[in-house]
């Protein structure tokens, strides 16, 4: 840690995803002789590589717009690159190696044989219209075709990119490549190439893998008040399915503020999140206004303010604070699962742990979307489409093989479950292993 924050000082995100990994594996680490003889540690911070590019696109306006481009190709050693594309106004090299780092161990946690990669751009699709953004992608794809492909590095969506964007990229790879393969990208149409329940899918998954961590404790979901953060895909498919298992969601945000939802979520409001989504706003008073006799809309708060038992952070790195915790547990919460990737500050994980608070990470709470990619990129391969209850099967499958890999490596001495610490083991383990059979390369 001291050699990587000489050398990269500024990369914040970057440095708290490897010391919260490197925290957790050292005991099993020097454990293993061979992984410090193959500098397995050293090898694996650094990505195989990163390509930076510019991207120059026309605006409504016919004015000419220039944003930075980026594919961080982070690990391979257990399969082709697979991770998301992020179009964000924050997006930094340091976000996202921080993202295909812990992506590189999601992956591992999956069952499936997929290494750890992310892209995206500083693009901000905010206040964007529909032919800005179809621009802007196919200037993006441009840039990034010649470096991805279904067995090398398979992109997907992620903040800012839905169906919408993975449509336009998809469009404009086919034509640059000439030729149709669907496996190249994930989170497609469903009339071309994309799975049945891919959209929800790392909502759902958190869900089931929130469920499992409950039953291991004895608890319930049903009944019980969730709050979330966001209104984008993920949120959505977190909401849809904590609904359909009996949880009441009383809260979303967005960068706005809070909607605070006393009687629960409703099927209507969760279809809403969609329109939201798609408006490119990114406001969440939005819903609110739909819905005045439901939702009440308080600027500048965080769902965190809301009285919940379930907090689920769905947005964004780094999204709830030591504070933040604190005002939760004040408040009667009893249980964080991160379904954001790195939702949760060091500060705020260690205020939970150290409360007793129930508390899972986003490299195992939201592996179901890059699952479900994953059987994506199977039914690609094959030429086929499986059934909605194949998917569900499968994904229900890999969400509990990761809940039993964290069990597994992080039971402590005195029976007590980290959550943390077993999803980094078994991550590593994995990759570490791999890696240390396939020689110095």
């Amino acid at each position: 840690m001291a050699k990587l924050q000489a050398k990269y000082g500024q990369e914040k995100e970057y440095l708290q995803a490897v010391q919260e990994v490197l925290e957790s594996i050292e005991d099993v680490y020097n454990q293993h002789p061979e992984f410090e003889k193959a500098k397995i540690v050293e090898r694996l911070v650094e990505p195989d590589r990163i390509f930076t590019f510019r991207v120059t696109w026309i605006d409504d306006k016919g004015e000419v717009q220039t944003n930075l481009g980026y594919r961080v190709q982070f690990n391979s050693a257990i399969g082709p690159y697979k991770g998301g594309l992020r179009f964000h106004k924050a997006v930094t090299p340091s976000m996202l190696k921080f993202l295909g780092f812990e992506q590189t161990f999601k992956n591992a946690l999956t069952t499936l044989p997929m290494g750890g990669a992310k892209g995206g751009s500083d693009f901000d699709p905010v206040g964007k219209s529909d032919a800005e953004i179809m621009r802007f992608c196919q200037a993006f794809m441009l840039e990034l075709w010649k470096c991805i492909g279904p067995d090398q590095d398979i992109p997907a969506g992620d903040v800012g990119v839905g169906g919408r964007e993975i449509g336009f990229l998809y469009g404009m790879y086919k034509k640059l490549a000439r030729e149709y393969n669907t496996g190249v990208l994930t989170g497609k149409g469903a009339t071309w190439g994309g799975s049945i329940l891919r959209p929800e899918a790392t909502g759902f998954g958190a869900l089931y893998f929130t469920q499992h961590l409950l039953h291991k404790a004895g608890k319930n979901i049903e009944g019980k008040r969730v709050a979330l953060s966001g209104f984008g895909n993920v949120a959505w498919g977190a909401a849809t399915k904590a609904k359909q298992l009996g949880a009441k969601v009383i809260a979303i945000s967005g960068p706005d503020g809070v909607c605070e939802i006393p009687d629960g979520i409703t099927d209507e409001m969760i279809d809403y999140m969609l329109v939201m989504r798609a408006s490119n706003r990114n406001k969440v008073e939005d819903m609110a206004v739909k819905f005045p006799a439901l939702a009440k809309f308080t600027p500048g708060k965080k769902s965190w303010s809301v009285k919940c038992d379930i907090a689920l952070p769905c947005a964004f790195q780094n999204e709830l604070n030591g504070d933040d915790a604190k005002e939760l547990i004040a408040n009667g919460t009893w249980c964080c699962c991160e379904v954001s990737n790195m939702g949760c500050t060091p500060e705020a994980i260690h205020t939970f742990q150290s409360n007793g608070i129930l508390f899972a990470p986003g490299k195992a709470v939201n592996a179901g979307g890059v699952a479900t990619s994953g059987l994506e990129m199977t039914q690609n391969a094959s030429h086929i489409s499986w059934s909605a209850q194949e998917v569900d099967d499968k994904l229900h499958f890999i969400m509990q093989s990761i809940h039993e890999a964290c069990v597994k490596y992080g039971t402590q001495p005195d029976g007590h479950i980290d959550y943390v610490k077993g999803a980094n083991i078994a991550g590593f383990m994995k990759v570490a292993t791999a890696m240390l059979e396939q020689g110095i390369i």
